[in-house]
Parts: C-alpha cells; structure tokens; sequence
C-alpha cells in the first residue's frame, strides 16, 4: 500500500515538475493578459447591426415590411471595443420566432436576443423593440400574361400569342397572394418578327411579398401576319 501510494505521488510530481519551464512561462503570459484586460480603461460605443430571425413555422409568412437594422449601446473594455464590427466581433441580434402566431407580434431586444464577444455588455437597444405582422402561408396558380412592344413593320401585326407554361404557381403571405391576379412577362419586342418566332422570358409578380413557386421563366410564342 505504502509503495503504491508512493509511486502515485512520484507520478504526480514528475506531471508537476515536466516541463516546469514552459509552464511557468505560460502561467506569467496568462497573469499578464489578465492584468492589461483588467487595467484596460472601460469604454461605451454604438454599432448598428441587422436583425435576424429563427425558427419560424414553416405555415407562417411575414406580411410588412419590418424594422430590419437596430442601433446597439455597448460597454466593454477598449480593446474589445476597438474591434467591433469585424466579422468575428460584429453584434449579432438574433429573434426567436418559435411561438410567432399569426397577427402583430412584438419581440424585446435585449440580452437574450443580442450575441456579444466576451467582456462586451448591452447597455440598450435602440428601438428596444421590433414589431412583426406574421400571416398564414397561401398557394395560388395565376394566369401569365405576355407584354408586347414595337409594331410590325410592312403592314405585319400579332396574329397570336401564348405562354408555356400559361399559368405559374405563387405562394407568400394570404392577403398578399389573393390581391395577386397575374404574373406578367418581360416586354416582348416585335418589330422585327415576321411569322412566328418564340422568346424564353421571365415573368414578373407586382407583389415583392409573393414568390413563384418554381422558375419565373416562360416561352412566348409570337406569330405575326400581314394585313
């Protein structure tokens, strides 16, 4: 028992003692960052940074245009201070949408929500709140209509037009996608077109709340007689 309890004690000294000069040197480097990290005048700032969100159900949209950019006031040691707004340093404020509901939701800006380098605290938030209007996810298939420009040229004018596809799917908030009635193509040019020719282009919603479904991209198929 005595030897084994000697042997562990060997052990421990020689684990102690290896290298005993690096690690009082590493010991020395690290009492020194503390004593300038402690000695290092307090300072306060502003810094603007964007307001991003997570986990919000997949059945919600947002329906207005929300306040996307808030003012931080900080407080920190000077050298932490110093390098806010590098990529590795730059506040992050961060919403959890996990209980958003459909309707006016509000959201406090503070220290749960605002991502921080160590050492650097919120003094406030300017505005200290955000203010999102959440509405049902909706689907709807409209009707594409092509956009012409010019006029044929030795009496030609358009016989006939179509789109493939002739309608396109949409989806975004539901009051949005209701008021949506068309998509409408970029201008088709016919002056120059004698007989039938086709145009690969994209369509086009007037809502920036709504989106296509899949690719906005439609063929138009001009055919141009002559009177």
């Amino acid at each position: 028992m005595i030897a084994a309890l000697l042997s562990g004690a060997m052990w421990t000294l020689r684990l102690i003692f290896e290298n005993i000069g690096w690690k009082l040197l590493s010991l020395a480097a690290a009492a020194t960052i503390w004593a300038m990290v402690a000695t290092e005048p307090e300072l306060s700032t502003f810094a603007g940074t964007q307001v991003e969100y997570k986990n919000l159900p997949n059945d919600l949209e947002i329906g207005s245009s929300p306040l996307t950019s808030v003012m931080l006031e900080l407080r920190g040691p000077s050298g932490q201070l110093s390098g806010i707004g590098e990529a590795s340093l730059h506040p992050q404020i961060i919403l959890d949408m996990s209980a958003a509901v459909a309707g006016e939701r509000t959201f406090t800006v503070d220290d749960r929500a605002v991502k921080l380098p160590r050492g650097v605290r919120l003094v406030r938030a300017m505005p200290a709140q955000v203010r999102f209007d959440f509405e049902r996810r909706a689907e709807a298939s409209v009707p594409v209509t092509v956009r012409i420009t010019g006029q044929g040229h030795d009496g030609y004018f358009v016989a006939s037009q179509s789109a493939q596809p002739s309608h396109l799917g949409i989806v975004g908030p539901a009051s949005h996608v209701a008021r949506v009635t068309q998509a409408v193509t970029d201008a088709v040019d016919v002056s120059q077109v004698v007989g039938t020719s086709e145009f690969r282009v994209n369509a086009f919603l007037n809502d920036p709340y709504v989106r296509f479904q899949g690719s906005p991209q439609v063929d138009v198929t001009i055919t141009m007689k002559k009177k």
